[in-house]
């Protein structure tokens, strides 16, 4: 059964697929149980409200005519029980053992012939606590989507993630008219007027699209060719998962402004400069780029479930040692980039991947996975989260590491989500380029500190002068 067409955008996820360079999502969630986990049941319970997510049962039907056109359709025979696994730790395993296997599942792509989902159940937690790494491939979902399945797997909540209408590119929607002209003549009237309907709109879209085209250009740089956020690509990973207390991140946006997202740039910018130190590589004047994507979604008004995305560029001062200036710095890029709007700046490359007929994505595809580096340098990621307790078969939900995936040629991806009481980050590196991830680890609380002592030092000097 056929369900709809693969938006342009999704279709461009697809293309940029490797086996060094898988463009799934993850997320870890750990839980802590009322009762000794046994890992089958939890896995039965994923795969039967898993059964009934219809997005979740969908695959990838690619056809030739036109030229790397794609449909989603539902396979003969789903069984979501087979996209569930189980796997256990040495007891009793902590968060770094969680993380090495984490990382070993994660680098593993998803069969692009099956529906782009993996659900792993990790037992043996020190606690008697268990672990469920999510898969979703960027063509299936974004992070708000993902956000959807997911709580569609957690208790007291109904999955609704029926299929609606995707957004086909504008030169797709002239070619499937044109397509369907050839085919059925009988209906000329009706076939011309429907050609003629998509065709309305299109100077003003081919007009914006050359704007963004125009600014992707001329925002390409030539990174350094010493640079340790750059590497080869390879399929071997290592992650991280880092929590941070929220209190802390609160503490600094309410002293200095912005929003949570500014301060979690502007922490990643300290840790680099930290780590980045610590290998003895130059960090005065150095300013790396970050891609930070974004929703541009319209509130109560876009159901579809292609993706939605594009992004800012934002460059992160790592050479400026002052952590305050540094967050000025990210929050003033940030207002800019939020001024422009997401449809505007070479930051908004994903719309213009959306724009693009499927053949030019396939041509395309090979020099754009490899044009990431021109860019940008690490994808920092806020993903949003619901702030309400929830659980799943009974067990508390109680931590929730994010991981975006790694383009290829980049050593780091960095995720950050707020659950609960807990800022919680992941980031993803290439094994090859990043065999001290321990020490970017350390870094980054240490970069909440060093905004926190300075608050500290802040409120002492005004205390001794009143």
């Amino acid at each position: 059964m056929t369900t709809g067409g693969v938006s342009a955008l999704d279709r461009a996820f697809l293309c940029l697929e490797q086996d060094a360079a898988p463009m799934h999502l993850g997320a870890v969630a750990v839980f802590v149980p009322r009762r000794p986990v046994q890992p089958d049941r939890v896995a039965e319970v994923l795969a039967e409200r898993a059964q009934r997510i219809s997005r979740l049962q969908l695959r990838v039907r690619r056809s030739w005519l036109p030229p790397g056109h794609a449909r989603w359709e539902e396979p003969a025979h789903f069984h979501a029980r087979d996209h569930v696994h189980t796997h256990q730790l040495p007891s009793p395993g902590g968060r770094e053992e969680l993380a090495v296997l984490v990382a070993e599942l994660g680098a593993q792509p998803l069969d692009l012939n099956r529906p782009l989902w993996e659900l792993h159940v990790i037992t043996g937690l020190d606690g008697d606590r268990f672990a469920v790494l999510v898969k979703l491939h960027h063509a299936l979902a974004d992070g708000c989507r993902a956000i959807e399945a997911g709580v569609g797997l957690l208790d007291g909540f109904t999955p609704d993630w029926a299929p609606r209408q995707t957004t086909a590119s504008p030169a797709d929607t002239l070619l499937d008219a044109a397509l369907r002209t050839v085919g059925s003549l009988s209906r000329p009237r009706q076939l011309l007027g429907d050609a003629l309907s998509a065709a309305r709109d299109l100077p003003a879209t081919v007009q914006q699209t050359f704007e963004i085209a125009s600014s992707v250009v001329r925002g390409m740089r030539v990174p350094a060719l010493d640079s340790p956020l750059h590497a080869r690509a390879s399929a071997a990973r290592r992650v991280a998962l880092i929590p941070i207390q929220r209190r802390d991140i609160r503490r600094t946006r309410a002293r200095h402004g912005g929003t949570t997202n500014d301060v979690a740039l502007a922490v990643v910018a300290g840790a680099l400069r930290r780590w980045l130190d610590t290998r003895g590589y130059p960090v005065d004047g150095l300013t790396l780029r970050a891609l930070v994507p974004v929703n541009h979604r319209s509130r109560g008004k876009s159901r579809a479930d292609n993706n939605q995305l594009s992004g800012y560029l934002c460059d992160l001062p790592v050479g400026e040692p002052d952590p305050a200036t540094r967050l000025q710095i990210v929050r003033a890029a940030m207002d800019r980039n939020k001024n422009a709007g997401p449809l505007r700046g070479p930051g908004a490359f994903p719309v213009l991947a959306g724009r693009m007929p499927s053949i030019a994505q396939l041509l395309a595809a090979p020099l754009a996975g490899h044009a990431a580096g021109l860019l940008f340098d690490i994808m920092i990621t806020n993903v949003p989260l619901p702030n309400v307790a929830v659980s799943l078969d009974g067990a508390s939900l109680r931590e929730l590491y994010p991981l975006a995936p790694l383009a290829a040629g980049h050593a780091l991806s960095i995720a950050v989500t707020e659950y609960r009481d807990t800022v919680h980050i992941g980031v993803q590196a290439n094994r090859r380029a990043v065999g001290d991830l321990e020490k970017l680890s350390e870094a980054l609380p240490h970069a909440v500190a060093e905004l926190d002592d300075l608050d500290s030092r802040g409120d002492a000097r005004r205390g001794a002068h009143s």
